[in-house]
């Protein structure tokens, strides 16, 4: 509902925006990642996305407590390294792929606050998917590329568990203005090195792109989709973000997926869609906004 009158896009089609534009975000930073490097791509594209968010929001400072720094800086700090392994693990392994790995992270908190034992079969589906992705038997896995996606899914999860206790304090986009800042402060020590010498104006623009389309455009939809979803609902609905992946890496990078490859990655949309479905979360209305 928007100013009292239901909104003429339906919610489900701003959430699937929302994951289009973090799959073709992430499938177009591998050009930039060739030029300036993964840390490179992840600085440039969370400083220019912190730009962004403190142009359009002021950070709510004064109403900073000090039990919140501790939270604030570790959200900061997950984004930043989270965006790091996730684009150092797309130069190295298929979009598909490393989304997929990736989702564990999520998919595990979602199936552990279920509070159900037999919710813990589906992160076991998820596994079984990823290893019909990566093909071990076939003897080409990419052993830092896997590594760095399952250092992201890690990431991932501990993102969710901090975003859960930073919403219960601060909401919309001042959140934001506060944590993508301490995100690119965090790349800049990886970044800075590996982008020194290679930025010019093309990359700039480039990079600009790129934050437009991940982090702050998805967000933007994922507010607009929230208004008129359920959490379970959209979380449900996130779980097609991998399958996204593989879509996107087909038709942008030219990643084929073999026949295998595609059963595992219907593997972990099931495994994503059944966990979230138990997994909601009571919510807690913000204080701030």
């Amino acid at each position: 509902m928007v100013n009292g009158r239901r909104s003429a896009v339906p919610p489900w089609v701003l959430a699937v925006a929302a994951m289009l534009s973090v799959q073709l975000g992430s499938a177009l930073s591998v050009g930039l990642i060739d030029t300036v490097g993964a840390g490179g791509t992840a600085w440039l594209r969370l400083t220019l996305g912190a730009l962004v968010f403190l142009a359009i929001a002021r950070p709510p400072l004064r109403f900073v407590r000090r039990p919140d720094v501790p939270v604030i800086l570790g959200l900061g700090v997950t984004t930043g390294l989270v965006t790091i392994a996730f684009l150092a693990a797309i130069a190295r392994i298929p979009l598909g792929t490393a989304v997929a790995i990736e989702f564990l992270g999520p998919l595990t908190v979602a199936a552990l606050r279920s509070h159900n034992a037999r919710a813990l079969a589906w992160p076991g589906l998820a596994l079984v998917g990823i290893v019909l992705l990566t093909e071990p038997w076939r003897g080409e896995v990419n052993v830092a590329g896997v590594g760095f996606a399952a250092l992201a899914a890690v990431g991932w999860a501990v993102y969710v568990l901090l975003t859960q206790t930073m919403g219960d304090r601060f909401s919309g986009i001042s959140a934001l203005s506060m944590t993508v800042p301490v995100a690119a402060l965090v790349a800049g020590f990886v970044g800075v090195p590996q982008a020194a010498g290679h930025i010019d104006l093309t990359v700039i623009v480039t990079a600009l792109g790129l934050a437009l389309l991940l982090p702050v455009l998805p967000y933007a939809l994922e507010m607009l989709a929230l208004r008129s979803m359920t959490h379970t609902a959209f979380g449900t609905l996130m779980a097609l973000e991998p399958a996204m992946g593989v879509i996107l890496g087909l038709v942008v990078l030219h990643q084929r997926p073999t026949p295998t490859q595609i059963v595992g990655i219907v593997l972990v949309v099931i495994a994503g869609a059944a966990a979230q479905r138990r997994g909601r979360r009571p919510t807690l209305p913000a204080l701030l906004d």
